[in-house]
């Protein structure tokens, strides 16, 4: 994918918001004000990782049509419930390609960010 330009990641951004948002129960996209220039998820986030962060989406697809290929998008709770056990069942095999041909690393990196998400919400 290479680099990004801001523009570009600017409208993916936006075409995300307005398709996707609506399918997402817990957002919180807004640091508090006294600190927001520490939660740089454009400039240190997005624009570290553009291809990783692809991958992962894809991730996120793959399992929605394995799950419910007749749904929008969304993320089914009560399919992702060990998220520790399955990250490390990937980590053994990272470098490889899944039989479904992701990437077991991209695996990984998705159900470390659930397992996060999670515990950051679970604090609230």
């Amino acid at each position: 994918m290479g680099d990004l330009d801001s523009s570009r990641l600017s409208s993916i951004l936006s075409i995300l918001t307005m398709k996707k948002m609506k399918h997402i129960k817990h957002v919180v996209l807004e640091p508090p004000a006294q600190n927001r220039k520490e939660y740089p998820m454009f400039s240190g986030l997005l624009k570290y990782f553009p291809d990783a962060l692809m991958e992962v989406s894809h991730v996120s697809f793959i399992g929605n049509q394995q799950h419910h290929k007749d749904k929008p998008l969304h993320w089914d709770r009560s399919k992702s419930t060990d998220e520790p056990d399955a990250l490390m069942r990937h980590l053994v095999q990272s470098g490889t390609i899944d039989s479904d041909g992701i990437r077991h690393t991209a695996k990984v990196a998705w159900r470390a960010l659930a397992l996060l998400q999670k515990e950051l919400e679970n604090d609230k």
